[in-house]
């Protein structure tokens, strides 16, 4: 008994260690496919009370990191971040419970599928019920692994989540001594895993796309905080930004990015930002998008306005959805916006909006090919917040084009792969330009949604309700 405790306790510690690797604002992509194994290998040999321990303490470790984060970086309240962290934590000590009796009852081919469709569900419960939308899922693990990445256009990224703890159950259950059952899932993953590498691949293929536009990103985090245009360090960015953007129309760009509330202006104050921009977008015939506070009326919006190559009339967009907390004095928007003369191809967003399926979904069902993005991250989490962002393009097969400072500058196709890349500096202007694939493609979940979270959400039901008819037929 004493030694079982003391293998469950390394297991815990192990799982713990690959789930700090394997999650987080960085992982290790192959980290995130192993870290359950060890605690669920050994979830049927240990009490239920003492696999939930070790399960929960394994997740709570392993997000160690992510307090720091969430409580001054990002500044969600700490009751929420707690029940985030510990409530994560349970419901993954939970879900190996479920796994254990399912083993023990001699279902192996129940449990192994119960443990994804049961986290798939709970990441989809939370992105319904929680401010922060899709910002939390296993699936951005994966967001540089194209092959695996790419079964999000057909399921969303809940998908990926499926695969990565689906891949985990089946290892833990074809290495648990006398399990029964083992033909019948060994069998099942290599089916599923087959059929997932397959459709990773055949989307990946190349495809001959003509060059739509050719596209800039310029930022700079040399003033961190949105600075008045009328302020002499504002006129001095602005004139920083246009200095460069000449060059950038050399270069053959027929758009340019500039990140999120680069500056702030009183409608009032607006013309000394806009007739700059507009004489330099008409002289150069290109778009100049840029983020912006814009005070109206007394009220604040976190805009981005995009002054049109052939001078007419600028296109305003309003971010929809707000970082709870950090944007709690601004008001939201409520309609989309499009680069004008692009027909409705380009569609302007706002950072923390793709963290958002269902915005970017909407966009591609009204014709949208390509999303242009300022954005404004929080440096750690540069890379995750980019490649969320990527994530929701391959979900509808768009062009996601994103200029975050204190973060990086992103341009990725289609099937996530990325075209430019730099990060932004404290120091300098960084600029990326990559040409735009005259082209989108038609998506599963574009047109089917959500269908494989509420698949997943509907089979923890099914089996509860088998069990429930042999009980009665058995007691019948």
């Amino acid at each position: 008994m004493r030694s079982q405790r003391w293998w469950l306790v390394a297991a815990a510690v192990l799982s713990a260690t690959l789930f700090w690797l394997g999650t987080g604002l960085r992982p290790v992509p192959w980290c995130t496919w192993i870290a359950p194994i060890p605690v669920l290998v050994l979830a049927p040999r240990c009490s239920a009370r003492a696999v939930a321990a070790a399960a929960s303490m394994a997740w709570l470790a392993g997000q160690t990191p992510m307090w720091g984060y969430f409580l001054n970086t990002v500044q969600i309240p700490p009751v929420m971040v707690v029940l985030l962290l510990t409530g994560s934590a349970l419901l993954f000590g939970l879900v190996v419970i479920a796994y254990r009796g399912l083993m023990l009852r001699g279902h192996p081919l129940t449990a192994v599928g119960a443990v994804p469709a049961a986290w798939v569900a709970i990441e989809y419960a939370l992105s319904l019920i929680t401010p922060n939308g899709a910002w939390w899922s296993l699936a951005y693990t994966q967001a540089d692994v194209l092959p695996v990445i790419q079964i999000a256009s057909a399921t969303g990224s809940w998908g990926v989540t499926f695969l990565l703890m689906g891949a985990a159950a089946a290892a833990a259950s074809l290495l648990t001594p006398g399990a029964a059952g083992r033909v019948r899932v060994a069998v099942t993953a290599a089916v599923v895993a087959a059929v997932a590498a397959g459709y990773g691949f055949w989307q990946l293929r190349p495809v001959e796309a003509g060059t739509a536009v050719r596209v800039a990103l310029l930022a700079t985090d040399r003033s961190i905080d949105p600075v008045a245009v009328t302020d002499p360090e504002g006129r001095s960015l602005l004139a920083g930004y246009m200095s460069r953007i000449p060059a950038l129309a050399e270069r053959g760009a027929g758009v340019v990015v500039l990140p999120e509330k680069v500056f702030r202006v009183d409608e009032a104050d607006l013309p000394s930002l806009a007739g700059p921009l507009s004489r330099l977008a008409s002289a150069h015939r290109l778009d100049i998008i840029v983020g912006l506070v814009l005070v109206r009326d007394g009220r604040e919006y976190n805009a981005a306005i995009d002054f049109p190559s052939h001078g007419g009339r600028p296109v305003e967009y309003v971010k929809r959805h707000l970082v709870p907390g950090l944007e709690s004095d601004f008001q939201a928007g409520t309609a989309q916006a499009y680069v004008p003369g692009s027909g409705g191809r380009w569609a302007i967003a706002i950072c923390f909006d793709l963290d958002f399926p269902g915005l970017v979904r909407d966009y591609r069902r009204d014709g949208a090919t390509a999303l242009y993005v300022p954005a404004w991250d929080f440096g750690a989490d540069a890379w995750l917040h980019s490649r969320m962002a990527v994530t929701r393009g391959i979900e509808n097969g768009l062009t996601v084009t994103r200029a975050s400072r204190q973060g990086a500058l992103t341009v990725s196709d289609p099937n996530g792969r990325l075209l430019a890349e730099a990060r932004t500096t404290d120091g300098s202007f960084v600029s990326v330009t990559a040409d735009v694939p005259d082209r989108a493609v038609a998506t599963p979940y574009t047109r089917f949604g959500d269908w494989f979270a509420w698949a997943c959400a509907l089979l923890p039901a099914a089996i509860g309700a088998v069990r429930a008819s042999r009980r009665f037929r058995a007691h019948g």
